[in-house]
């Protein structure tokens, strides 16, 4: 059989795959760069290995409740398009993401990029500029999986339309352009933002602002899917079967981010539970006083945005605040879901009025009620710096990821054609269908 040629683009990134491969062999040394003496804490390691497989284990769950919304025809492409996040992220986080949101701060912006290249002095022994009673190696680990799933929450923005191979290409520019820098900024001891005393205690900015508004960057971008008005979910199992992931994997996420096995992680623990009960609560009820009936998918994305509206939050306020957080972030999300239907963008997923919205509800309101240094104990600075990283955080996002659009666009078109979009991205991007079943639902 005849095979189409294949263009020299397209080979490229085998290529770069191929010498990243043979440069590995090159020996490193994995000590740390600066033997620190510091003992392994085995419980503190033991929760941090779990609380890792935890977050990791949020991707495919993010795919599922992804994959649940989106028409029968792309359900293949939307769960892939999470999922290979995770392959693409952790490859470039050893090569040198790590490196650029961890090692040694060039200004309190971005880290050098030879640090950690290829784990160089990634070691066993822990490293207390970061964590001090577990493996630097396992810190690395545990950020990683920060890392794979923010570019796979943007992919909800773009679904149904976005060409595979250039998505691929994005989620590289985006890791390094865009999360790299933040996480610098936010989590680095000389990171600008934290030496400004922003808090984010498990990734509220660096995570969900910013996803939100690459997202919505990214739906403008790409304008809006053709002859689509409003569509019904493909698989509302799916979408139930992702938030419980989810949701299981946040307790990683956020009680993980305490770093220890201690009562800050138990506390982070309790308020990312309350929250997204009550946000659950609170998006079921609004649809009830509205008089529309109460769904499914509704509670599953109430339960979302109070995952995210805690999390900047977790460890620094208490249960009843939680609970305030899940209500306030799931009234602004809901309010803010109907009003994008009567705008011409098309956030395929409403990435930016869950994550987006949710992330920086949950940001204002840690500046407001964060123990000893929020509005509420008279501590004005740690707010106003929280209002000013907001206004910065968001246009080096929203900025950042259209000129990263346009540049993945002159590359490899970004868009698929009508054709293409028209006859679904399961077949024409990976040649593939959800299942043997004959029966369409479009």
């Amino acid at each position: 059989m005849k095979t189409e040629k294949v263009s020299w683009k397209y080979k490229i990134p085998f290529i770069v795959l191929a010498v990243i491969a043979i440069l590995s062999l090159v020996p490193v040394n994995h000590q740390n760069l600066i033997p620190s003496g510091l003992e392994i804490n085995h419980a503190d390691t033991a929760w941090l290995l779990m609380a890792s497989a935890l977050v990791l284990l949020m991707t495919p769950g993010l795919a599922f409740f992804y994959g649940g919304m989106v028409r029968y025809k792309n359900l293949v492409s939307t769960l892939l398009q999470s999922f290979v996040a995770l392959g693409i992220i952790s490859v470039l986080w050893i090569v040198v993401g790590f490196s650029l949101a961890f090692g040694d701060s060039i200004g309190g912006i971005i880290g050098n990029p030879l640090t950690f290249a290829m784990f160089k002095n990634v070691g066993i022994e822990p490293n207390d500029a970061f964590a001090a009673t577990i493996p630097f190696a396992l810190f690395a680990m545990f950020q990683l999986k920060f890392a794979i799933i923010t570019p796979a929450l943007i992919t909800g923005g773009l679904a149904e339309r976005v060409r595979f191979s250039s998505l691929m290409l994005f989620l590289v520019l985006f890791s390094l352009f865009i999360y790299s820098p933040l996480a610098h900024w936010t989590w680095h001891p000389e990171g600008f933002l934290r030496k400004w005393g922003v808090l984010d205690f498990a990734g509220g900015t660096v995570v969900h602002i910013s996803a939100g508004f690459a997202a919505l960057s990214g739906a403008i971008f790409l304008g809006r899917r053709k002859g689509v008005k409003e569509t019904q979910p493909t698989n509302i199992p799916y979408i139930l079967l992702g938030t419980g992931l989810l949701w299981f994997g946040w307790f990683g996420f956020n009680a993980g981010s305490a770093l220890a096995a201690d009562g800050l992680a138990v506390t982070a623990f309790v308020n990312t539970n309350i929250a997204s009960a009550t946000a659950m609560l609170t998006w079921l009820l609004i649809d009830s006083a509205s008089g529309k009936k109460r769904s499914a998918v509704g509670a599953a994305v109430g339960a979302v945005v109070g995952l995210v509206a805690i999390t900047p939050a977790a460890g620094f306020v208490t249960v009843g605040q939680s609970i305030f957080f899940g209500f306030v972030a799931s009234l602004v999300s809901y309010i803010a879901v109907r009003l994008k239907s009567r705008t011409s963008i098309d956030d395929t997923l409403d990435v930016f009025p869950c994550h987006g919205l949710g992330g920086i509800v949950g940001m204002l309101l840690t500046g407001i009620f964060a123990k000893d240094v929020g509005l509420i104990y008279g501590g004005t600075t740690t707010f106003l710096y929280h209002l000013l990283a907001l206004v910065i955080v968001s246009i080096f996002t929203f900025g950042g990821s259209y000129l990263l659009y346009k540049l993945t666009d002159l590359m490899l078109p970004m868009r698929v054609s009508a054709e293409q979009e028209e006859k679904g991205l399961d077949l024409t991007q990976h040649g593939e269908e959800a299942s043997d079943v004959r029966v369409r639902f479009n």
